[in-house]
């Protein structure tokens, strides 16, 4: 299998050099992604739904290549403040709670934008049935 790239869209994806995700193999990277609502354009005040956005962009360039949310092995959180660990992590539990990949928190000074409170980056490896 070659390697595939998933795009949102997005301009700013060749501006920067960056894919949504690389599928290659039987694995697939998504990149960090912020919690925007792509629906509506905006980014959400609270971590609790910035968290609900950044699983529902993974999971659809997930799809897109071929991949289900629980072929995620290795997940990657950064938040901006520590105050958020807690409603973060009750999102992780809804979505990843049957899942459990290995996964690592990470309490950073700022993301890209002053908005954004959290960032999520998954790998996944398409499961043998």
């Amino acid at each position: 299998m070659s390697r595939r790239l998933i795009s949102t869209g997005s301009p700013l994806e060749k501006t920067v050099g960056y894919s949504r995700a690389v599928i290659d193999g039987e694995f697939a990277f998504v990149a960090g992604t912020t919690g925007y609502d792509y629906t509506t354009m905006t980014m959400p005040a609270d971590v609790t739904s910035q968290s609900r956005n950044c699983f529902k962009t993974i999971e659809a360039a997930l799809k897109e290549g071929g991949f289900e949310m629980a072929d995620i092995v290795r997940a990657t959180y950064y938040v901006t403040d520590a105050s958020y660990i807690d409603a973060h992590f009750a999102v992780c539990g809804d979505v990843l709670g049957d899942i459990r990949p290995a996964a690592t928190l990470l309490v950073v000074s700022a993301l890209a934008k002053p908005e954004m409170k959290v960032e999520i980056e998954v790998t996944a490896k398409r499961r043998s049935i």
